[in-house]
């Protein structure tokens, strides 16, 4: 969808959610909650670098514990100029 500027995705599940103690850690890289060996950690620290420093764009979510997850990714139309200070936030 078109949001001013910027195209919005969004994806949702109806799985676990996440829970408000981890909520602040997930774009951190190597954060895991899964078990040693079934998970790295840089799966959403990737995206959000990707998302976030080389497009200008942002990434964030809605969840609840037991009601899902929604990740929103907003994207500029128009490719921006970030500084880098810009870019490290």
């Amino acid at each position: 969808m078109l949001v001013g500027g910027e195209v919005e995705i969004r994806i949702a599940d109806n799985g676990c959610g996440i829970p408000p103690e981890v909520a602040g850690r997930v774009f951190d890289p190597f954060f895991t909650t899964k078990d040693v060996g079934k998970g790295t950690g840089q799966g959403l620290a990737i995206s959000y670098a990707i998302v976030r420093q080389k497009h200008g764009g942002s990434i964030g979510f809605v969840g609840r514990p037991g009601g899902g997850t929604c990740f929103t990714i907003r994207l500029p139309l128009h490719a921006a100029s970030l500084t880098a200070e810009e870019a490290a936030t």
